[in-house]
């Protein structure tokens, strides 16, 4: 009779550590975003940003000597949510707040940001709900 139980118990425990395995849950299934910085902080600043339907920002910071900066963002066509790129001059002032949507026309902007103090420059970058990847840049203007 023991050695029935202890089979039944065995068959049981192989059971549930079978179906444990593939019906955990993981905090790591949910949605998230990857922003990287492959340039910088010194002279030209950029990066690539990827998402699969995630929250999230990222702050760099950028030496800029100059009062202006040329910028460029870009985003997959077929990429949905929010892109959002803010950067901020040595007196943390905005000269650059601009946005792209997915899933609508432009999927790039270009450009140069206003006129600010050089200096120690701040750039935000952030996605919401974002499922796609892009990439962007800024250099010194003048």
């Amino acid at each position: 009779m023991k050695t029935s139980n202890f089979k039944l118990l065995t068959i049981f425990i192989a059971m549930v550590l079978f179906i444990g395995t593939f019906t955990s849950c993981s905090d790591d299934d949910s949605p998230a975003v990857n922003i990287t910085v492959n340039e910088g902080p010194n002279g030209d600043i950029g990066g690539d940003f990827t998402g699969d339907g995630g929250n999230g920002s990222r702050t760099i910071n950028w030496t800029n000597n100059l009062s202006t900066a040329d910028y460029n963002a870009d985003i997959t066509a077929t990429a949905s949510g929010t892109f959002q790129i803010v950067v901020a001059d040595a007196n943390g002032t905005v000269v650059l707040d601009r946005n792209l949507n997915g899933e609508t026309e432009p999927d790039s902007i270009d450009g140069v940001t206003q006129a600010g103090e050089p200096g120690n420059w701040t750039v935000t970058i952030t996605l919401t709900s974002f499922n796609g990847d892009g990439s962007y840049s800024l250099s010194a203007g003048d």
